[in-house]
């Protein structure tokens, strides 16, 4: 595919000299996501490997308790999301959150957000090619490398990312309708268990087993409090609704629409289908490493259905990868349309995709063919909390930058969001600080420390890159900090208004 100078970035400068946020064919992208598209990525973004192969571990180690776990992060999550549409909704742009803190917290803050939110879904890459390989051993039994399969699919996905963005969310779409009928037939069956008693677990299945099996909190409430750190993996991508504002076709509509769907989302696909899943198959059965959804079919003694659901599973993780290479391209994009990245990554093929970016980041991903190879074992659970710790980055400026647009917003300094967040500031600042105690129970957990050993790391790299670009060129607007205009939009050269 030939690839074409994408148009010079539209600044949008109006006549005082402010400049308003680009998005859609002002950033050179086509708007080809319509709402079924967009309500659908929104509704199976947070359908994921952290629910369908992660929960496993987390119910080992929690019990029925994991389902309160789920409840409460969920609230969080909720929280974030209006968060975001209240930026959103006050200018929507493909960049979301990298232009955000680089609007409101400022330059190197931006610089940080979009390299992090790439590492983050180059890392969930990975984490979804893994577990799509291990789903694959259930019909193989090792007679097909773990390996060579995280590399077969890695080049599927890759090249489906390369024809137009209109295929990518059709796919989304089918691929979210699946996970969504499947967990929706979960529901149902275990319903069906409950109450009219058929299958192998007909005699034994009870709502009992919630509290009968070593109670509620069978392993105490500390055990519970560590498994935050899977669960809140599990909801990772619910946010990429705001990468899509770029390519929608009616943002300011479709957007809010799509974000006020996360607690019946929640409700029904995590809590509810936990509960039906832990009142039919007694919480002990559950391994970790083994998807709940499987074993509790095979439980039930539904070999066929055990079959069907490993197929859906699948499927929801090779979905979440294709996500992360949609994500990905326009990301860096959005660094080297701002200067804070190569300026090749600018560059679009005549269907408007970002084909360098998207390279780029695929090949990266085949990082996790070699992690497949060495570890097969143990490769989901390395490089799940890394992908944790990078992801919850994006949240935490989304909250802060919204925090800082609302004080401006009332002051006047900014026009108001056509979509506040209820309870703002104070839901932000609990999000915050429930985040934070995340982070320090991933401290605490010796699976998952290796994250934060980590993230120093990649923050120092980060760090000396951004000073070295911006000695190079430190009168560059890349690097200088932006003026917000009464208007909505930003301009280089100034200070932010101090809070």
């Amino acid at each position: 595919m030939t690839s074409v100078q994408v148009e010079e970035h539209h600044d949008g400068h109006d006549g005082n000299g402010v400049v308003h946020g680009s998005s859609g064919e002002g950033e050179g992208y086509q708007r080809g996501l319509g709402a079924r598209q967009i309500q659908m990525i929104a509704i199976g973004g947070a359908i994921g490997t952290g629910l369908f192969l992660g929960a496993g571990k987390a119910i080992h180690k929690a019990g029925p308790s994991l389902i309160l776990a789920y409840a409460i992060a969920g609230l969080v999550i909720f929280f974030i999301m209006r968060a975001l549409g209240e930026l959103l909704m006050y200018r929507p742009v493909s960049g979301s959150f990298s232009e955000y803190a680089r609007e409101f917290m400022g330059p190197f803050f931006g610089f940080v957000t979009g390299w992090t939110y790439w590492l983050f879904w180059v890392v969930t890459g990975i984490t979804e090619v893994t577990a799509a390989a291990q789903y694959m051993q259930y019909w193989t039994h090792d007679s097909f490398p773990q390996w060579a399969y995280a590399l077969v699919f890695t080049v599927i996905l890759y090249g489906a990312n390369l024809i137009s963005v209109k295929l990518f969310g059709e796919l989304e779409f089918w691929f979210s309708m699946v996970k969504v009928t499947a967990i929706i037939g979960m529901i149902l069956i275990c319903v069906g268990i409950l109450t009219i008693g058929f299958s192998d677990a007909g005699d034994t299945a009870s709502v009992a087993h919630l509290w009968n099996q070593g109670g509620f909190f069978p392993n105490g409430i500390g055990s519970t409090l560590m498994t935050l750190q899977i669960v809140m993996f599990a909801f990772l991508a619910v946010e990429l609704v705001g990468v899509t504002a770029g390519e929608s076709k009616d943002p300011k509509t479709v957007l809010p629409k799509a974000i006020n769907t996360v607690p019946w989302r929640i409700a029904v696909f995590y809590v509810g289908a936990l509960i039906m899943i832990l009142s039919v198959v007694p919480w002990t059965s559950f391994k970790p490493g083994v998807s709940p959804f499987v074993a509790a079919f095979e439980e039930m003694g539904l070999g066929v259905g055990a079959a069907i659901v490993n197929f859906v599973v699948l499927t929801a993780a090779l979905s979440s990868c294709n996500s992360g290479m949609y994500s990905t391209g326009r990301m860096l994009r959005d660094l080297a349309m701002n200067g804070q990245g190569p300026k090749f990554f600018t560059k679009l093929t005549k269907n408007g995709l970002p084909l360098i970016g998207t390279t780029a980041s695929a090949a990266f991903m085949l990082v996790g063919v070699w992690i497949n190879y060495q570890w097969p074992g143990e490769a989901f659970n390395y490089v799940v909390s890394f992908a944790t710790i990078s992801g919850m980055w994006a949240w935490i400026m989304i909250l802060a930058c919204q925090i800082r647009y609302r004080r401006k917003a009332d002051r006047g300094e900014l026009p108001q969001s056509t979509f506040r967040a209820p309870g703002a500031p104070y839901t932000s600042w609990f999000a915050l600080l429930f985040i934070g105690m995340v982070i320090v129970m991933m401290g605490v957990d010796k699976d998952a420390r290796i994250s934060l050993y980590a993230a120093p790391v990649w923050a120092a790299i980060l760090t000396v890159s951004y000073l070295v670009l911006k000695s190079r060129n430190p009168q560059a607007a890349a690097f200088t900090k932006q003026k917000v205009g009464a208007s909505g939009g930003v301009s280089s050269g100034d200070s932010l208004s101090k809070d």
